[in-house]
């Protein structure tokens, strides 16, 4: 066989990892963007005009808001918009990790910014007026629950794709492209979670639960005169938004560095390759976007199976979305 028909056999592949429901989630994300934007025009316009303080900081607020969803937003963007290009190595299909860790970050700071004032609420206590603050936080929570409401509508697990491709290489480099697994026995794992969507989703609750918090607490403090009940909620619910971000950081900053995600499916791969006898001596397993896992393996084998054999026993795994097979023949003496 000619050497051009050889590598024919091979062709080009894409590097396309992105969520099965990126662009629904996008759109989302920029409708969320423009209910909280047109929210935070209203309250300044209409503190400016009736002389509300209260209502002016609400809608500045809310434009700290729009901003961390401005990020996932841009995330969602740029993934499909430079999907196709192959200067990233693996794709594009880690952008919303990074923004979910970036907005993880701006979360922390929320919470010790909240936890601060609340602190010096308890030492310092302010007057409230009851009558502005219950219903801005009431309208804030209206608005946070459409938005949650928005994004849920376009957040699904992700856990199937229409892209796969297996490539293989012994003493060279052989490809295969055009693979198409069939679906894996066992559910998916975190590794099909769109942190990009999580993070936009936590942004929303954490300031609806704030929100609720603060309702109670004021209702409580004109209700009995516990002034002290609107610092004690805003500590309270900086621990919360505080606990929903070091899960973000944790979660996302894993990926990121390329921790295994699933060390089931690691386990199930290694059983795959040495349940005839043949010894896994590397294998690597790490999350290329949502849905999509991307794995090395060596194999040493003293047989004459070449990475074609490999590929097959590891085609029920359907998440496999990118696999280098690497073979090491032993010579017998071995």
């Amino acid at each position: 066989m000619a050497e051009r028909d050889t590598f024919l056999q091979f062709p080009q592949h894409d590097h396309v990892f992105l969520g099965r429901d990126h662009e629904r989630a996008e759109r989302r994300t920029w409708a969320v963007i423009i209910l909280c934007t047109v929210m935070m025009i209203a309250e300044i316009i209409g503190g400016a005009l009736f002389g509300s303080l209260a209502l002016i900081a609400d809608g500045l607020h809310m434009s700290t808001h729009a901003g961390a969803l401005l990020l996932a937003a841009l995330a969602y963007t740029y993934a499909r918009k430079y999907a196709g290009d192959r200067s990233f190595s693996f794709g594009t299909g880690k952008f919303g990790d990074l923004a979910g860790y970036s907005s993880a970050i701006v979360l922390a700071m929320i919470a010790l910014l909240i936890g601060y004032e609340a602190i010096a609420r308890f030492i310092d206590p302010v007057p409230i007026a009851f009558s502005e603050a219950i219903p801005i936080a009431a309208l804030g929570l209206a608005v946070n629950v459409a938005s949650a409401w928005l994004l849920a509508g376009g957040h699904h697990h992700d856990h199937g794709h229409g892209h796969s491709h297996v490539h293989g290489h012994s003493r060279g480099h052989d490809h295969d492209d055009g693979h198409e697994p069939a679906a894996h026995e066992r559910g998916g794992g975190g590794y099909h979670r769109d942190n990009n969507m999580r993070a936009a989703i936590v942004h929303v609750m954490a300031d609806a639960a704030v929100s609720v918090l603060v309702i109670a607490g004021l209702l409580l403090a004109r209700t009995f005169g516990w002034l002290w009940m609107d610092p004690l909620v805003g500590l309270i619910g900086a621990l919360v938004i505080a606990n929903w971000s070091f899960g973000l950081l944790r979660d996302t900053g894993s990926i990121l560095l390329d921790r295994t995600p699933d060390p089931r499916i690691a386990e199930e791969v290694r059983t795959a390759i040495e349940s005839e006898g043949d010894q896994v001596t590397d294998l690597h397993l790490w999350r290329l976007g949502p849905g999509h896992l991307g794995a090395i393996v060596s194999v040493a084998t003293s047989g004459t199976r070449e990475p074609a054999h490999y590929r097959q026993r590891l085609a029920k795994f359907a998440d496999l979305s990118h696999v280098t097979v690497e073979v090491h023949h032993l010579s017998p003496s071995s």
